[in-house]
């Protein structure tokens, strides 16, 4: 039921993209990201719906057709299975939040 920033650990995800599970509980769980200027998400979909919160930077969401332009104080919303991509303009920090819970990604190659 609650979350403590000491016991929590940040992974090298790749690309400098530094990622930290929250945690979750019932059918939600949070992820923090830091993430670079200038990455660029692949492509992808997954069944979670997801929220997301910018916390710091901006970045250009795509979310099916529709593309905008997200600054620290902004927030979307993912449907299931719809094809999403992320290209960071600025050093950014967020979280996400995926319903049913989603298990943390594996590291991308680099």
């Amino acid at each position: 039921m609650f979350v403590f920033s000491e016991k929590l650990k940040e992974i090298a995800f790749g690309y400098g993209i530094r990622l930290t599970d929250l945690g979750g509980y019932g059918r939600l769980n949070a992820l923090h990201w830091q993430t670079p200027a200038g990455t660029v998400s692949p492509v992808h979909d997954h069944p979670e719906e997801q929220f997301g919160y910018i916390l710091k930077g901006a970045f250009e969401v795509t979310i099916g057709a529709d593309k905008q332009l997200l600054k620290a104080g902004d927030c979307y919303f993912i449907p299931g299975g719809v094809p999403h991509q992320f290209r960071m303009i600025e050093d950014s920090v967020a979280i996400d939040v995926f319903s049913p819970q989603r298990l943390v990604p594996a590291p991308m190659a680099e």
